[in-house]
């Protein structure tokens, strides 16, 4: 079941498995039930390949598979698919019903015809249905609102009702309520956008580098929208990013019906030009883009390759954020343009290892989070009304006097396939009472969301997680940290005489 639709909650389904089971003198030993998870394909959906695991593994102690419809064996784009996962059933010997179809799928040529219309039926549903979501989300870039992600220094999310009567800024981490509310990039604080502005101008007019503004700003105590130092990396993203200039663009990214997550050509961009207000006036985000674009786009190919070259030399390997964060280099994404892929480009400059190594860069990076982030969880605490004082020595958080809380920072990893995973490793010998697990964004630059698991249901010093888990691990997940405030808050009780 990927969506509460009543028709295909798995209570229904249930039921009417049962139905069917008991009509036919059927006795049903387990169930396997994947909730709120989508049937484009295997990922995701581990009681199903529970399922198939015990049939392969010879665990299944059943002779037969009862499914509610041909779509809820799944909605794959490849109807072999979906009888490649029957056949291993049915080369084990165990059969697959069909309870809610009007065939029997009993393998004569009638059954197979109309199992298999069914099945790109199935397929075909989640095509149409992407293509209208994606023409929903077009429709309403074009309007002004805003798909997701962060506000950006200078600006603030603003949410809005069906009529366009503003109803308040959202904090990081907060999200609209109503499905029919919208939200609008808005100015931020004045001293916010005239510092966009004047790191705009020192870039166009004064000839200034992103590491020349970036130690400038620290120089003057100035910290970014999440609180941290700038970097050459900071500045950069600000220079490049269209919202200052109040454009909404989106669609650089897609990752359509579960495939390979791919970078879109700008001509596939939808780009929806003063959609709010602007930063910056139209003429210097130009000449700022100009400056920038000129920096790879005069480099030969061969040019752009010494200088990854000496790079590598320099550092020992290379990835993105060192890309980034070197003065006088192209963009990492100016390599990825240029040579079709940072890897390749990698593989030109000798750079071919085993592995990614750039999680030693981003390793190091969230090590440097991690004060950060601690401190940030106990001013929370104290803002509340806690007594929150951080145990140097056991490196975790005592509040109260009454219980003890750890934090993990979890490095977000993109597969090949363009999924993101997050692997945890839990230090048991703490003993927190409770660990919070920050999941990091995509670009591991700031936690998007945070778990919470107490003591009690740690079983496992190692644990991963995909953007989609089952119930027994999302059930502590939360977008802020505001309900371990609120519980931790002592609260004053009167004493009867």
């Amino acid at each position: 079941m990927s969506t509460d639709h009543q028709k295909y909650s798995t209570e229904n389904q249930a039921d009417a498995i049962k139905h069917y089971a008991e009509a036919r003198g059927i006795e049903i030993v387990c169930t396997y039930a994947d909730e709120g998870k989508s049937g484009l394909s295997v990922d995701g959906r581990d009681a199903f390949k529970r399922l198939i695991a015990d049939i392969v593994e010879g665990r299944a102690d059943f002779e037969m598979i009862l499914v509610y419809d041909v779509s809820r064996w799944g909605r794959f784009q490849d109807t072999d698919e979906s009888a490649y996962y029957e056949y291993i059933c049915k080369r084990a010997g165990v059969r697959v019903q069909y309870c809610a179809e009007q065939f029997e799928n009993d393998g004569s040529p009638i059954a197979a015809i109309i199992k298999g219309v069914k099945s790109a039926m199935a397929g075909e549903y989640s095509r149409e249905l992407s293509v209208k979501v994606f023409a929903g989300q077009g429709r309403l870039i074009e309007k002004g609102y805003r798909q997701g992600g962060p506000a950006g220094f200078g600006l603030r999310r603003t949410l809005i009702d069906e009529h366009g009567a503003i109803k308040g800024c959202l904090e990081r981490g907060e999200q609209k309520s109503l499905q029919t509310d919208r939200v609008i990039l808005t100015l931020g604080p004045a001293e916010e956008v005239d510092l966009v502005r004047e790191i705009y101008r020192a870039f166009v007019h004064q000839g200034y580098s992103e590491s020349e503004i970036a130690a400038d700003l620290n120089r003057r105590g100035i910290s970014t929208d999440l609180g941290r130092p700038w970097t050459r990396g900071t500045v950069h993203q600000i220079l490049i990013n269209e919202k200052y200039v109040g454009d909404n663009v989106w669609n650089r990214r897609s990752f359509k019906l579960k495939k390979k997550r791919v970078r879109n050509d700008p001509g596939m961009w939808i780009r929806a030009q003063d959609a709010f207000a602007a930063v910056i006036e139209r003429e210097l985000f130009e000449a700022a883009r100009t400056i920038i674009g000129v920096r790879s786009f005069r480099l030969s190919d061969e040019e752009m390759l010494q200088s990854l070259r000496a790079l590598y030399q320099q550092k020992g390997l290379l990835s993105g954020i060192v890309i980034d964060e070197s003065d006088g280099m192209p963009s990492s994404s100016a390599y990825s343009s240029r040579f079709g892929s940072l890897l390749r480009a990698y593989g030109l400059v000798g750079f071919t290892p085993d592995r990614d190594y750039r999680y030693v860069e981003i390793n190091r990076e969230l090590r440097k989070l991690h004060p950060g982030i601690l401190r940030e969880v106990l001013d929370g605490l104290r803002a509340t009304g806690s007594d929150a004082w951080q145990d140097l020595e056991a490196d975790r958080i005592v509040v109260n006097g009454e219980f003890s809380v750890s934090l993990v920072i979890a490095r977000c990893i993109e597969t090949p396939t363009g999924l993101l995973r997050w692997n945890l490793h839990f230090d048991t010998s703490l003993a927190p009472d409770i660990t919070i697990v920050a999941r990091m964004d995509r670009a591991n630059r700031a936690p998007f969301d945070f778990y919470l698991f107490p003591r009690i249901d740690m079983l496992s010093e190692k644990l991963r997680l995909g953007e989609e888990n089952a119930l027994a691990l999302d059930a502590y997940r939360f977008d802020d940290l505001e309900l371990l405030y609120d519980i931790a808050a002592p609260v004053p009780l009167g004493e009867a005489a």
